[in-house]
């Protein structure tokens, strides 16, 4: 016996109709489909039977769903029509032998099936308005789909019906047919078979079928069963629907007490970190219910929406998406290091949100202040966009590295981004860069590298030493910055894979240097911007920082004093050959073989 086949039938009890109005307006549904679908009539015939009312309903309720499916109209637009079509299927009914006075008793009010978007649900009229209102990736599309005549499939569909429910009525408690219209969205627009289907109405609708060969009834057990529930009379119906609402109740109260417990759990491990704790509520009454159009950014990490506060401030909303079995130390470790920072070229955090329940698991957000210029990469490399100046280049890269410098020496112990990259600097409105996105920030231990064996980062800003052996140094930092200013003063990625050999930017600009054409390294839109000398020190700052070896590449501080002119670059040392040459393989395969250091790599110190 299915949730649904219970349950569908107790929210239809709640409709009925009237026909002593006079029908001004046509009925534009067809209910010729009332005499072929094949459900089971006898229950409506003289003496009529328990479940009469309800089948009726059921079966009205398919006109609907076949109303939506070609109109985007969920009810119908007025009473005139109403109490035309609730005649029209009292016609048809009369031809299958079920009495006037009986159908009189089972409807009774003409308006129930009017739009009255006010208390319907939510404001919803149409399948649009229904798109606006539900949440991303909503459980009737993957659950409400294909054949629903399996108790498995059934109950699937029914949970999620449930689900979608609960969250429509959350946006306007005084809604009263949320759950009726979501019956008639996952017959008539989710499920590809239609509302006709008996394989579908069985489920959805809860109608009591005839076998279409024998003549005998189908699945007569399951009906028995289904409207033995219903008792016979209206009171105890009421009786179990209040059985429901209370179970209801009482799971949602268990699942309170599991998402405090959680939420408890995950705050004593972030004590006074003076940041807000939103409730999921709150986000996805910020976020349209986390839908489609607020997304603004998605990687392997999270995905990223803006959002509206209470208090009317936009803010980014990061839901993260690595939830192994150690996230809830690491999501911790990483609200306790991000909450601490406050600089002006770092993305202030403005609170956290953990929640856990029983359909969607455990979730965990990161509410940030919203960056309205976006990202340095949709500058540098998205479409539509006005190309950058000189002035807002430089200032960019100097935004980066003071932010970098803070992190590495404003905070004790030092924290290690490990993801510079020009995805993770976003801009204010005033075009100031903020350093973000700390889901991998390490912190240091004192006075040493870190060894890890989990490297993460970006293929191309990764250090090759952090990427080869996991060895992650202030440096690694830096070497992510010298590949982040190389782009920015060029336009060009860090890996053109447009070229057949996939040349690195550092291999590229270093060639052009060599060469003596330092300022065709620059954009063609900065190329008589700004002073060359000046963008040559740029240039030059950026290959020594994304150097190979580690020992050669300047400290943040260091790369921040050169850039300002405090400090001279020291002479470039030379390059080894391109990370793609044969050469290079050879060598490495060797020292691989005889020693797992850096020092056992002697094409490193040979000339290009």
């Amino acid at each position: 016996m299915t949730k649904f086949r219970i349950l569908f039938p107790f929210l239809l009890l709640f409709i009925h109709f009237h026909t002593n109005h006079a029908a001004n307006s046509s009925c534009p549904i067809d209910f010729t489909y009332v005499k072929t679908f094949p459900w089971d009539s006898s229950l409506c015939h003289e003496p009529a039977q328990s479940g009469c009312c309800q089948t009726l309903h059921s079966v009205f309720g398919m006109g609907l769903a076949r109303y939506l499916k070609q109109t985007s109209m969920f009810y119908l637009p007025d009473v005139n029509t109403s109490s035309s079509c609730i005649a029209n299927f009292e016609e048809s009914l009369a031809s299958m032998s079920i009495s006037t006075t009986l159908f009189a008793s089972c409807f009774n009010d003409t308006g129930e099936f009017v739009n009255m978007p006010s208390t319907s649900c939510a404001g919803i009229t149409t399948t649009q308005d229904w798109t606006q209102k539900e949440y991303k990736s909503s459980p009737l599309e993957s659950s409400c789909n294909g054949d629903l005549t399996g108790l498995t499939r059934c109950s699937l569909c029914v949970e999620a019906g449930l689900q979608v429910n609960s969250y429509l009525v959350s946006l306007q408690p005084n809604s009263t047919k949320c759950f009726f219209f979501t019956i008639l969205y996952a017959a008539a627009i989710v499920n590809d078979f239609g509302p006709e289907d008996p394989r579908i109405a069985s489920c959805i609708f809860g109608i009591p079928l005839y076998a279409s060969k024998t003549g005998k009834k189908w699945n007569s057990t399951n009906r028995k069963l289904i409207f033995g529930f219903v008792g016979g009379s209206v009171g105890f119906c009421f009786a179990v629907i209040l059985f429901l609402i209370y179970r209801n109740w009482d799971m949602k109260k268990r699942q309170h007490i599991v998402h405090e417990e959680y939420v408890s759990s995950v705050k004593s491990r972030v004590p006074n970190t003076g940041a807000k704790w939103f409730h999921v509520v709150e986000l996805e009454q910020a976020t349209n219910g986390f839908s489609q159009k607020n997304l603004i950014g998605q990687g392997g990490y999270g995905i990223v929406y803006k959002g509206t506060v209470l208090n009317g401030t936009e803010v980014a909303i990061k839901q993260i998406l690595d939830l192994d079995s150690k996230a809830d130390d690491e999501f911790a470790n990483e609200a306790e290091i991000i909450s601490m920072i406050r600089h002006r070229n770092l993305l202030a955090l403005k609170g956290f949100c953990v929640t856990s329940d029983a359909f969607k698991g455990k979730r965990r957000y990161l509410v940030y202040d919203f960056m309205s210029n976006g990202s340095l990469d949709e500058h540098l490399f998205g479409s539509g966009k006005k190309p950058l100046s000189w002035p807002q280049r430089k200032n960019i890269i100097l935004d980066v590295a003071k932010g970098l410098a803070y992190l590495h020496y404003g905070i004790k112990p030092a924290i290690y981004h490990r993801d510079i990259k020009a995805t993770n600097i976003l801009l204010d409105s005033d075009m100031k860069a903020r350093v973000a996105d700390f889901g991998l920030a390490k912190q240091s231990t004192e006075g040493q590298s870190h060894l890890t064996t989990r490297v993460a980062g970006t293929y191309g800003y990764l250090a090759p030493e952090y990427a080869l052996y996991g060895q992650l140094t202030e440096k690694s930092d830096v070497y992510s910055f010298g590949i982040l200013i190389l782009e920015t003063m060029s336009g060009r990625r860090v890996l053109d894979a447009s070229e057949p050999s996939k040349i690195l930017i550092t291999d590229w600009a270093w060639a052009l240097l060599k060469s003596g054409k330092v300022e065709d390294i620059f954009h063609a839109s900065i190329r008589n911007d700004g002073p060359n000398g000046v963008m040559e020190r740029f240039v030059l700052v950026g290959i020594l920082s994304a150097h190979v070896m580690v020992s050669l590449r300047p400290t943040i501080a260091d790369a921040l004093k050169m850039l300002e002119g405090d400090i001279d670059i020291p002479r470039l040392p030379e390059r080894p050959l391109p990370l793609s040459h044969h050469s290079f393989q050879t060598s490495l395969n060797n020292s691989m073989s005889t020693n797992d250091g850096l020092s056992a790599m002697p094409s490193f110190s040979g000339p290009q």
